[in-house]
């Protein structure tokens, strides 16, 4: 069951995941599908769908998935997903000195953007300097660019049209594998970073936003943006500029067209994948049976059988802060959900095995730490990592232990006699999540807990988890990956995806009292020591202590960790399946043979 879409590379930097297939169905229920199909009949496509509509179309503002920037930038290098091996993008090249701290690298000749323009260092030089660099400019890459305790960023200068220069303050082991950021045009973009809104912010903020004309999007990766309906489609085409050809010179990629429906409910995709209008599905445990017996027949294979790289997890909002002088946690919830003890106790009464077998059909895991378990880094509970094994009883002395009581019906109290009851948030259309969360409400009325469980549209709850922090629990994944330091936006008290303790972001209303707890503060401190070691031996030490610490403390309580599936036609040559790229990894290779 892939978490992130099989169609997207990994983008060096981990995103909230709204869903758990992104690459599912073909036709969008509330229209006919066929209306679309019959326009572009003659065009080799692939036609998948997404559970909700993008957010942006602007880079360095998003963090979500589903997302279209896998399919239309690049950076300079990407990582092979079957071999983990760096190799080269819009570099054709690069050196590194041997003190490790000047990286040059040697861009590829005739790189072109979609509108034609040529590709520069310009273009890189502009992208780092001017916005992902730019204080103004608040985007999460920046917090994978930060390097050493002073937190400095890179400097970045041209050499010439095809040489640029990264000069880093300190070595930094990720650095290398960081250039996979996406590339952005210099000749769309740099006015609107340069002028200023009424406010005094770069007009850039509000950039390529979803109502964008598809031509004003530039991009530089095999697709670009063709047409975007709201709550329907999302539609790319070749882009003739792309600088991949075969060993016969063919342009790359081979599918001329991709299209994403939008459709809200996995269920719907899964019944337009059955009845032969689809191209792909994600397989997710409750369909595995169903469409295993019926690849023969239905002319597809499923892919995959091995764990997912993403995390889903449940988390409580520990922001001690406050907002024009109100608690953005009700203080007495606040210091429930600050005791260490009843957020072990809340892992300890939640049957993961339970989950396994029910909704995830046998077909997962329990996830235990932040670490895919595809990465080097991984710390295994044969290796030491504490794991928390359905225990109710323990939970409930733990709870005790920390000053909670019962009442004569079973009723959990906080020692002022005030009743635990709480609200657990998650994006609604996910049956999956949906599911996971009324175990969980079940799971934690038998320790006396009184949970609403409340799934909810995505947009309002981004909103809640990351401007209003108007939440207290909350159901949600990220994406993976090989490289712990990819979520450096996540596991640094100030980065951008630090959810459970979010501090202001630039833009956003400031907040009085907010605090990094000294657990935090160490996490974020082995981070950095990570990027300075490279003896790899050491780099694994380091990072299995931040593994410990978040397992000890339990910012985030980790649940399973499903398969990574995912079922295509037969008709799509060149599938080389891994959990970490899903089926589409390579889309510039694959070939439609009808």
């Amino acid at each position: 069951m892939p978490f992130y879409s099989d169609i997207l590379p990994k983008i060096k930097r981990l995103w909230i995941l709204i869903i758990v297939s992104a690459f599912t169905g073909v036709t969008v229920a509330a229209c006919n599908p066929s209306n679309f199909k019959t326009s572009a009949a003659q065009v080799p496509q692939l036609v998948t769908s997404i559970l909700s509509d993008p957010k942006t179309f602007n880079y360095p503002l998003s963090q979500e998935s589903p997302n279209i920037f896998g399919l239309t930038y690049e950076g300079l290098v990407d990582q092979n997903p079957l071999t983990g091996k760096v190799e080269p993008r819009l570099a054709e090249t690069w050196q590194i000195s041997e003190d490790k701290l000047k990286f040059t690298f040697t861009l590829r000749q005739g790189l072109k953007w979609s509108d034609g323009q040529p590709l520069t260092t310009d273009d890189v030089v502009f992208t780092y300097n001017d916005i992902y660099f730019n204080e103004a400019v608040p985007t999460d890459v920046k917090d994978a660019f930060r390097i050493g305790l002073s937190r400095k960023l890179p400097t970045v200068r041209k050499l010439d049209e095809r040489r640029v220069e990264f000069t880093l303050p300190e070595p930094f082991r990720p650095f290398l594998l960081n250039t996979g950021t996406p590339i952005l045009p210099a000749h769309a973009l740099q006015q609107s970073v340069k002028q200023k809104d009424s406010e005094g912010k770069p007009i850039f903020l509000s950039k390529w936003g979803v109502d964008t004309p598809p031509d004003g999007i530039i991009v530089n990766g095999p697709y670009k943006l063709e047409r975007y309906d709201t709550s329907e489609r999302v539609v790319f085409r070749r882009n003739p500029y792309y600088w991949r050809k075969d060993t016969q010179g063919n342009s790359q990629p081979y599918i001329e067209r991709l299209v994403w429906q939008i459709v809200e409910n996995t269920d719907t995709s899964l019944l337009q994948f059955r009845s032969g209008g689809l191209d792909t599905v994600g397989v997710t445990a409750e369909y595995f049976s169903l469409l295993k017996v019926q690849e023969k027949q239905g002319n597809f294979k499923v892919y995959g059988n091995e764990p997912g790289t993403g995390t889903n997890f449940v988390f409580f909002n520990l922001n001690k802060g406050k907002r024009n002088g109100k608690p953005l946690v009700d203080p007495i919830k606040s210091r429930w959900f600050n005791t260490v003890e009843f957020r072990q106790a809340v892992a300890y009464a939640i049957d993961r095995q339970t989950m396994i077998n029910n909704t995830f059909r046998g077909l997962g895991r329990p996830q235990n730490s932040p670490v895919t378990v595809q990465s080097p880094y991984y710390l295994s509970p044969e290796e030491g990592l504490k794991t928390y094994n359905y225990n109710p009883e323990k939970a409930k002395l733990l709870l005790i232990k920390s000053g909670f009581k019962y009442n004569p019906q079973g009723q959990l109290l906080d020692s002022k006699g005030n009743r635990v009851r709480f609200t657990l948030l998650t994006n609604s259309g996910n049956k999956i999540r949906e599911a996971i969360g009324a175990q969980i409400k079940q799971d934690l009325a038998k320790i006396g807990m009184q949970v609403d469980f409340t799934p909810i549209a995505w947009n309002t709850y981004t909103d809640k988890l990351s401007n209003t922090l108007d939440w207290e629990a909350s159901l949600l994944g990220l994406t993976g990956g090989l490289e712990p330091n990819d979520g450096a936006n996540v596991w640094s008290p100030e980065g951008g995806l630090h959810m459970f303790n979010q501090k202001s972001q630039p833009g956003q209303k400031p907040i009085e009292g907010w605090e990094a707890s000294p657990w935090e503060v160490e996490i974020g401190r082995l981070y950095i020591q990570a990027t300075q070691e490279f003896d790899e031996a050491k780099v694994k030490q380091i990072y299995a202590k931040t593994q410990q610490i978040t397992q000890e403390n339990l910012p985030f309580i980790y649940l399973v960790n499903p398969l990574s599936m995912t079922a295509v036609r037969n008709r799509f040559e060149g599938i080389e399946y891994s959990a970490l790229g899903g089926a589409f990894w390579n889309i510039h290779e694959i070939k439609i043979t009808e």
